[in-house]
């Protein structure tokens, strides 16, 4: 529900996501192969249905960058748009069935360097991403965030295109635009409450939109070309707003790659979601925590409804979600509103919307990318050690050359191996003593803890290594409760060893203590 005391915060927070999400809903359908309503169609129901049904305070849901590919492969493999459309609503009663399950749970073993690392790598790969557009090279469209581009670019080379074709007037506006938003965010908003409630970023895009207006009647020669303006289909009259909404082939319901496909998005779907949960949490100035499994339902709920009327997958987005906190919103109620603006001008106010320049939104998201990549994140996780910083920078890395969710998995994968080493080097489920005793000579006393799994194995092999010829051996397992049998394997491979080491070993079991 809105309320009037969240509005103060809340409204100017999305307004602001409003205009972040419009470029990034039409990029992502383009990018996907798909109508470009369906972009929009995905981000209206994720600010109002999922904005709604989720616990999530200050996340922002919709089509997600990282859903692209698959739903471009998807497309052309099922021969049809209305057959995807099937597969979204089959992902989103499976993403339900997850929510059911309490799989949400996934979300709290995503490693601390590994979250902060994807949220500076979607930083830095924002600010490349937007360096084309702030130039006015708007070949690749807003929403790619794939390494490898539609246009045969990569992200580091398409930057290097954009400075073979600069155009003078959408760089004047990007400069502008973010000399706004420098002053906004640095000097008047710490000078008058005013400047506060009226965000930089919306007196940017009302810049960009007079720029426009103003050249197009009086000065041609200095106006954007269309190419350079969001490009939102403009509905006139009812029958045009009805032949936009796409329903699914339902007579493709026995089709097996119907299901493969709707399996993987909702896979893919939920493990973005619940990542995105994870940094929004961090960002969030108050720390709340998002009830995960309500988080999976509210997706797998919009994700029905969007397959329902021809909507793209959903997804919680960090893009959308930095931005909306950066702006400062309080509450889910900034999500909801930004899905009612996206409803009311894409069906009443598109042509207004069509005045503004992809170099001002480029202006936005190139503030809202450096603030989730601060140079001073860098010095700090180095600061922490290798441990910290290996997983972080592998994920900042993969997430460039790669996509978000294969970035993550690799930095998991680091922080895996990093977790393995330190349990081999200490691990704290084996504590050893070591004494010399008159009667029997050296005494080694090694005792596990009460939870012991095949993660301490190779510290345990190294330690019963180490240990002296002739030396009497307590295996101490009184405070063991549960033991995997890889390390019971071990201890009785090395009580059999030691016959012929002249080592007496004394096993003390629980039901001894009991």
């Amino acid at each position: 529900m809105l309320s009037l005391q969240s509005l103060r915060d809340d409204l100017p927070a999305g307004i602001v996501v409003f205009f972040v999400a419009v470029p990034l809903c039409l990029g992502i359908a383009l990018a996907s192969g798909a109508p470009l309503f369906s972009g929009l169609i995905a981000g209206i129901l994720g600010g109002i249905l999922v904005g709604a049904l989720s616990g999530s305070p200050l996340g922002v849901s919709g089509p997600a960058a990282g859903l692209a590919v698959i739903v471009s492969a998807a497309i052309e493999t099922l021969g049809s748009f209305e057959a995807f459309l099937l597969a979204v609503v089959l992902a989103g009663f499976f993403q339900i069935g997850l929510g059911l399950g309490k799989a949400g749970i996934l979300a709290y073993f995503f490693p601390s360097a590994v979250i902060k690392g994807m949220l500076a790598g979607i930083g830095l790969l924002i600010v490349l991403k937007q360096i084309p557009h702030a130039f006015g090279w708007d070949v690749d469209p807003e929403g790619d965030f794939a390494f490898l581009q539609r246009d045969g670019e990569n992200t580091f080379s398409e930057i290097l295109r954009a400075f073979e074709h600069i155009d003078e007037s959408a760089t004047l506006v990007a400069v502008v635009s973010l000399g706004i938003l420098i002053l906004w965010d640095q000097v008047l908003s710490k000078r008058s409450r005013l400047f506060q409630l009226i965000q930089g970023p919306l007196v940017a895009v009302s810049f960009g939109i007079a720029y426009q207006w103003l050249t197009m009647k009086y000065a041609p020669g200095w106006s954007l070309a269309e190419s350079h303006l969001v490009q939102i289909p403009v509905v006139e009259g009812l029958e045009q707003a009805k032949s936009l909404f796409v329903t699914p082939d339902w007579s493709q319901i026995g089709n097996p790659s119907i299901w493969i496909t709707a399996i993987t998005i909702a896979i893919v779907a939920s493990l973005e979601t619940l990542l995105c949960v994870e940094a929004t949490d961090k960002l969030d100035p108050e720390k709340r925590v998002t009830p995960t499994n309500r988080e999976l339902l509210a997706q797998g709920a919009g994700n029905v409804v969007s397959g329902l009327i021809g909507g793209l997958p959903i997804t919680q987005v960090i893009v959308r979600s930095s931005a909306n906190i950066q702006s400062g919103a309080r509450s889910k109620n900034a999500a909801i509103i930004h899905g009612l603006l996206l409803l009311v001008v894409v069906m009443l106010l598109a042509s207004v919307l069509n005045l503004v320049p992809l170099a001002v939104l480029a202006s936005i998201l190139l503030v809202v990318g450096y603030k989730l990549a601060k140079p001073e994140l860098f010095v700090e996780m180095y600061r922490l050690g290798a441990s910290q910083f290996g997983p972080f920078i592998v994920t900042i890395v993969a997430i460039l050359m790669t996509d978000l969710l294969t970035g993550v998995l690799l930095g998991l994968a680091v922080g895996v191996v990093v977790v393995l080493y330190r349990n081999y080097v200490n691990s704290h489920t084996i504590h050893i003593e070591q004494m010399n005793d008159a009667e029997t000579g050296h005494v080694v006393r090694i005792r596990l803890a009460e939870q012991v799994s095949f993660l301490s194995r190779g510290a345990l092999l190294r330690e019963l290594s180490n240990i002296p010829h002739g030396s009497r051996v307590i295996l101490d397992l009184s405070r063991t409760v549960e033991i995997d049998y890889d390390v019971l394997e071990i201890l009785s491979d090395f009580e059999e060893s030691c016959v012929n080491r002249e080592t007496v070993v004394d096993r003390i079991e629980r039901e001894e203590v009991a």
